[in-house]
């Protein structure tokens, strides 16, 4: 799967695709495909990662407590 760094416009093939999936894990490992050659794997934040569309990652992705900001918010209109 690849992602695209936000600042760079690089695309990142995502090397631990279950860190992608998990909001606990703040990091991904992933290469860079920006040059002619296959970079080293590298630590990338996934707050700085987007789909290459530019769509952000979904926030049940990159938030721990997605849930509870929508709980709380219902609780408070009732």
């Amino acid at each position: 799967m690849f992602v695209q760094q936000k600042t760079t416009k690089s695309l990142i093939e995502v090397l631990t695709i279950q860190d992608l999936y998990d909001p606990f894990c703040l990091e991904i490992m992933g290469q860079s495909h920006s040059g002619e050659e296959l970079q080293d794997a590298t630590s990338y934040l996934k707050s700085e990662l987007v789909f290459p569309s530019g769509e952000e990652l979904p926030r049940c992705w990159v938030n721990p407590h997605y849930r509870e900001t929508r709980v709380a918010a219902s609780a408070i209109s009732v």
